[in-house]
């Protein structure tokens, strides 16, 4: 009984609120987009991605939904300059930011 009361004390918790605060390594972000670092690297130059830390790049929630869109956009066809400006875009034109 001592364990049903100790669950009966806990909530459920919304991690979306918390994924401002998530930040990623440059293989991590690889890992997730299914992508190769050297890629990674290039798009982020070339699209200008923000980043954080000094001797290895670090990732927001953010930077990567940026990989992500640019990847799906790549993936339908579209070359990478047509790829970054598709994701810049989709980013301004979304409601909600």
């Amino acid at each position: 009984m001592a364990v049903s009361r100790q669950v009966d004390l806990l909530e459920p918790i919304n991690l979306a609120e918390h994924l401002d605060k998530v930040e990623l390594y440059l293989g991590q972000v690889c890992q997730i987009a299914g992508i190769s670092k050297m890629q990674l690297d290039y798009w982020t130059n070339k699209a200008q991605i923000p980043t954080k830390g000094k001797k290895q790049r670090i990732y927001d929630i953010d930077a990567l939904e940026t990989v992500m869109l640019i990847k799906q956009a790549k993936d339908k066809g579209l070359n990478l300059g047509a790829a970054i400006e598709a994701a810049q875009n989709f980013r301004e034109q979304r409601p909600g930011l």
